[in-house]
């Protein structure tokens, strides 16, 4: 089904599923589109009225003191792309641009960037036919992704690189010309209005939070997988704790860690090996509370980011006036990047000390690292080695982004926040959390199968069928790193999304 793109309800599900298929359906709401044109017709009177409306009557950054004719501005849209298309670096992947395109369209549609109609077609059509521009991946300083957003915009009007629904990588004139489209011809006020905005930045946070979504669910099924196989004590997870200690998340990660583990022999009396476990383990709904605050934090900013326009000037329609203002900056996303990869930071820190204790025969009470009876085997051991390194390189991806006075304009445009490589950072967190929760559900799995005591937690049997179903059991030495990147690529795909 197709998603209707309005301007104010796309979610974080909507976009990724966009993102990810070349030739997803997209279509406009008419109501939008309303809007679109009315805020056009606004724009076009400015002139009209003898009106000083930044980028459409003024140059721009330190030049808005200077003043644009009507046939001058006709030229300047195109001027705008050209002379701003300067992104650099490892192109971004087509789901990223994607991502992006989808982003610009729906912001397009709140009508307050006052660009012609034919901005968000073309938009629309692209994504449905599959046309992805080449865009490089650094160029923003999160104060209006415009140099990328310059890349997008020329590609739209023929000029750049595109590749088409197939992955082939062209000239833009020539992927239009196939897919049958003309290439946009702006107008006054297009060029600016696909440059300066935060679409990039934007739809990069949406996606690492979406993934992140996956990766917490997921950890949660881990967590209960080692807590089962541990014979853990699930006196941690009781609600009174919550009541006691209301701190955001705590509940909902206990309650959920209750909700997987019903069933299991560990939650009926006696069940419990020990009265006290190690923290890694105790201390689960305080670790993974945290995530979730910190999650709840960064998808509020993202949906709000992805629904919003980030424009400057904006048209009120309703009020009948242009303004200028600083919509396109983004701060909030380089704040919530952050506590976002910290808090993934101090749940991975858990992750890996859990590992270690079900590794440990002392701790367990299962044969040392889950070895194989035979001086040949050292089990999971070795694996440890590839953990702790996941973990460093994790909480080096998690190190906040400096920011500093910017120099551009000519000292108009004096801040910026960085918010494209805090998402950045965001999003290698997540990637990597992928990975380490694999090796978390692998360790889990065969820690249970060696326990000999299967459980009767019917969630808990489910997710370890589904672990089965990618990572045979590790009961002989074998090389497991293709099996660690096969289980993270169903992770990311939501491996606990239904259960």
């Amino acid at each position: 089904m197709a998603v209707v793109v309005d301007g104010s309800s796309l979610t974080l599900d909507q976009l990724a599923r966009i993102a990810a298929s070349p030739g997803a359906g997209v279509s406009l709401d008419e109501a939008g589109l309303e809007r679109v044109r009315r805020a056009r017709d606004r724009v076009l009177q400015a002139f009209g009225k003898g009106e000083q409306v930044y980028g459409l009557t003024t140059g721009l950054g330190s030049r808005a003191t200077e003043t644009l004719t009507a046939s001058e501005a006709a030229d300047f849209s195109l001027k705008t792309l050209r002379g701003r298309a300067h992104a650099i670096g490892t192109p971004l992947s087509r789901t990223q641009v994607r991502a992006a395109m989808a982003v610009r369209l729906n912001t397009l549609m709140k009508g307050a960037a006052g660009a012609d109609a034919s901005v968000p077609e073309i938009l629309c059509e692209c994504l449905n036919r599959g046309l992805t521009p080449v865009v490089g991946s650094i160029g923003s300083i999160g104060a209006g992704d415009l140099c990328q957003g310059a890349v997008l915009g020329l590609a739209l009007c023929g000029e750049g690189r595109m590749t088409d629904a197939r992955g082939r990588t062209m000239d833009a004139a020539k992927a239009l010309s196939a897919a049958g489209l003309a290439p946009l011809s702006p107008g006054p006020r297009d060029g600016l209005a696909l440059a300066n905005h935060s679409g990039f930045s934007a739809a990069a946070m949406a996606l690492a939070v979406h993934g992140a979504g996956r990766l917490l669910g997921a950890v949660q099924g881990a967590a209960a997988m080692t807590m089962d196989a541990f014979a853990a004590s699930t006196t941690p997870l009781d609600a009174l704790v919550d009541d006691l200690h209301p701190q955001p998340g705590q509940a909902r990660a206990a309650g959920d860690l209750r909700r997987l583990l019903a069933g299991s022999r560990i939650v009926d009396p006696g069940g419990a090996r020990r009265l006290q476990d190690p923290l890694s383990i105790r201390n689960l709904p305080q670790v993974h509370g945290a995530a979730f605050a910190a999650l709840d934090f960064a998808k509020e900013a993202a949906c709000a980011e992805i629904n919003s326009a980030s424009d400057n000037p904006v048209v009120d329609l309703a009020g009948d006036r242009i303004i200028s203002c600083g919509a396109f900056h983004t701060p909030l996303l380089t704040v919530a990047a952050h506590a976002l990869s910290q808090a993934l930071v101090q749940l991975s820190q858990a992750q890996l000390a859990r590992m270690s204790k079900l590794l440990c025969e002392r701790f367990s009470g299962l044969p040392q690292y889950l070895a194989a009876p035979g001086l040949d085997s050292n089990g999971f051991a070795p694996l440890m080695k590839v953990a702790e390194s996941v973990v460093a390189e994790l909480g080096h991806a998690a190190m906040p982004v400096p920011v500093w006075p910017s120099v551009n304009a000519d000292g108009v445009e004096d801040i910026q926040s960085n918010a494209p490589a805090a998402v950045k950072g965001l999003q290698g967190v997540v990637e990597l959390g992928w990975k380490l929760c694999a090796m978390e559900m692998m360790v889990a799995g065969r820690a249970a199968e060696l326990r000999g005591d299967p459980t009767s937690a019917p969630l808990l049997e489910e997710l370890h069928d589904r672990v089965r179903k990618v990572v045979e059991p590790a009961a002989a030495e074998r090389p497991l790193g293709d099996a660690i990147d096969a289980l993270s690529d169903r992770i990311a795909g939501g491996i606990c999304e239904d259960l």
